[in-house]
C-alpha cells in the first residue's frame, strides 16, 4: 500500500511541476527568465560542440568551385592597377598582392600571442580568423579577431605595424567592420548579451545579442558607446522591429557594416549630417543612419535586397551594397546594387551570369575604384574580381589555398578587401613593397604550405 501511495505522490508532484512549468513558460512569469537564460546557454554550448567539430566543417570553408588558383584574368588596359589587401579564413593573416597575384606584404599575428584575459579562453587557432582588416598608408594594420562558434561574436581589435608587431590592443566583442575618420578615430561595432524586457516589443525576447557603435581614439582607447537597438527603438523607425523573422533566437539586428559620413558626403545626403554613421542591419534588411550625439536613428530604408553586407557611401551620393540573397535570376543568388537613397532608385546592378555566377550567402562586399570599376569580394567563392560599369570582368583572383582530403575546400575571404593606388601609400612603405622578397613566393608555394597546415590540424 505504501508503495502505491508513494508512486501516486511522485506522479502528482511531477504533474504539478509540469503544469507549473507550462504556466511559467506560457505566461513568462518568474522564474522564466532564469530558465530561459540557462536554456539559451545550453543551446550555445551544444552548437559549439556539435556543429563545429572541425574548422573545415564550419562556414570558414566552402566547396571550391574551380581548380584555378591565383590571378586567372588580367586586362591591363581596363583594370585599375594597384595593390589588393585581403584576408581569409585559412589563418590569422592578411596579404597585400600585386596585380599578378604575388604577395608583396604579409601580416601574421596569432591570437595566442596577444590574449590577456585569463577568464576567457579563445577557440583553437583553426577556428579563429581575422574578420576584417584595414591598412594604413604606412603599412600599419588593424585586424579584427573572431572565433567561430562564439557568442557574443568577436574577440577584439589589434593595431600592428608592417612587421606584425603590436602597436595597441582593444579587447571587446568587436565584429564585422570598422571605419577610420580623417582625425584617426576608429568607428567599429561591438555586441553584448542583454536581458532586459522592452515594453511593446515582446518579440525581442531576452537574452538578446545587442549591437553597439563604439568610437575609439587613434591609440585604441574607448571614447563613446551607443546601443543601436535603443537608438532605433526611440526613433520613428522603431516599428521596423515589430516584424522580425520567426527563426531569430537572439540576434535581432546583426549589424554588419559601419561607414562614417564625412562633410563631402553629407552635402549630398539631405537626411544626413557630418559625423553620423551609415549602418547595415542584416536581419531587418535595413540601411540606417545613426546620430551618435542624439543616440537616435535619423533615417532608414528597406529595398529589394535581402541579408545585405558592406553598405558603402559613394562620392555621388549613392549607396552601394552587397545583396547576398536578393537575386532571383540566372547567375547565382547574389548581386551588387548601387542606388539613389531618396527616393530609392537603382542606378547599377552587377549580378553575374551563368558563365560567371555570383553567389555568397555570407560576408562579401565591394569597393568602387577611382576609374569607375568595382572590386567585388565573393566570400563563399574565395574569389576577388574587378568589373567595369558594363559588367565586364577585367581582373580575377582565386584564393590559392585548398584544404580537405582531396583539396576540395577553399577558405572564405573576409571583409575588408581593398585596392590601393600606389600613389596613396607612404613612400617608405611603397619602396619596401617593391623590394619585397615575397615576390619570389609564388601562389603555388603559398597554397602548398598553407593547405598542408590546415589538413594536418584537423
Amino acid at each position: 500500500m505504501d508503495t502505491v501511495f508513494n508512486l501516486l505522490r511522485i506522479i502528482a508532484i511531477a504533474f504539478l511541476a509540469f503544469v507549473g512549468g507550462a504556466f511559467v513558460v506560457l505566461t513568462k512569469t518568474f522564474p522564466y527568465d532564469y530558465f530561459n537564460d540557462a536554456y539559451q546557454a545550453i543551446i550555445a554550448v551544444h552548437d559549439q560542440k556539435t556543429r563545429y567539430k572541425s574548422p573545415l566543417q564550419t562556414d570558414l570553408w566552402r566547396a571550391a568551385r574551380t581548380a584555378k588558383r591565383g590571378v586567372t584574368l588580367y586586362d591591363k588596359a581596363k583594370a585599375f592597377i594597384g595593390f589588393t589587401l585581403y584576408s581569409s579564413s585559412q589563418a590569422q593573416k592578411a596579404f597585400l598582392i600585386d596585380m599578378n597575384g604575388n604577395a608583396v606584404q604579409e601580416w601574421s599575428l596569432p591570437i595566442a600571442r596577444i590574449w590577456e584575459d585569463p577568464k576567457r579562453r579563445p577557440r583553437p587557432a583553426g577556428y579563429v580568423t581575422w574578420d576584417f582588416v584595414y591598412m594604413y598608408p604606412n603599412g600599419d594594420l588593424l585586424a579584427m579577431y573572431a572565433g567561430m562558434g562564439e557568442t557574443p561574436w568577436g574577440y577584439g581589435l589589434v593595431k600592428m605595424d608592417k612587421n606584425s608587431k603590436v602597436v595597441w590592443k582593444y579587447f571587446d566583442y568587436v565584429h564585422h567592420q570598422l571605419d577610420v575618420a580623417d582625425d584617426g578615430k576608429i568607428y567599429t561595432l561591438t555586441n553584448a548579451i542583454r536581458t532586459n524586457h522592452i515594453e511593446g516589443y515582446e518579440n525581442l525576447t531576452p537574452p538578446r545579442i545587442d549591437d553597439y557603435v563604439v568610437v575609439l581614439s587613434p591609440d585604441g582607447k574607448p571614447l563613446k558607446r551607443v546601443s543601436i537597438l535603443d537608438a532605433l527603438l526611440r526613433s520613428r523607425y522603431g516599428r521596423m522591429m515589430h516584424a522580425t523573422a520567426w527563426d531569430i533566437r537572439s540576434d535581432f539586428l546583426h549589424t554588419n557594416a559601419i561607414k562614417i559620413i564625412d562633410r563631402a558626403t553629407a552635402a549630398k545626403l539631405p537626411f544626413a549630417k557630418e559625423g553620423q554613421v551609415l549602418l547595415s542591419l542584416r536581419e531587418i534588411d535595413t540601411i540606417a543612419v545613426l546620430d551618435l550625439n542624439k543616440q537616435e536613428v535619423v533615417w532608414a530604408i528597406r529595398g529589394p535586397w535581402h541579408r545585405q553586407h558592406d553598405a558603402d557611401l559613394l562620392s555621388n551620393g549613392d549607396i552601394m551594397l552587397f545583396d547576398n540573397y536578393g537575386h532571383y535570376g540566372p547567375g547565382g543568388l547574389s548581386r551588387v546594387v548601387e542606388f539613389k537613397p531618396t527616393p530609392l532608385d537603382i542606378d547599377w546592378i552587377y549580378a553575374g551570369n551563368e558563365k560567371h555566377p555570383l553567389e555568397s550567402g555570407i560576408r562579401s562586399g565591394q569597393q568602387r575604384l577611382p576609374n569607375g570599376n568595382t572590386l567585388i569580394t565573393e566570400s563563399d567563392g574565395g574569389r576577388l574580381f574587378e568589373v567595369t560599369r558594363n559588367g565586364q570582368i577585367v581582373w580575377e583572383y582565386i584564393d590559392p589555398v585548398r584544404a580537405g582530403a582531396n583539396n576540395e575546400l577553399i577558405p572564405v575571404i573576409s571583409q575588408g578587401t581593398q585596392r590601393f593606388d600606389a600613389a596613396s601609400l607612404d613612400p617608405k612603405f611603397l619602396a619596401s613593397l617593391r623590394q619585397s622578397k615575397l615576390h619570389a613566393r609564388t601562389n603555388t608555394d603559398r597554397a602548398g604550405s598553407a593547405g598542408t597546415a590546415i589538413r594536418t590540424s584537423k
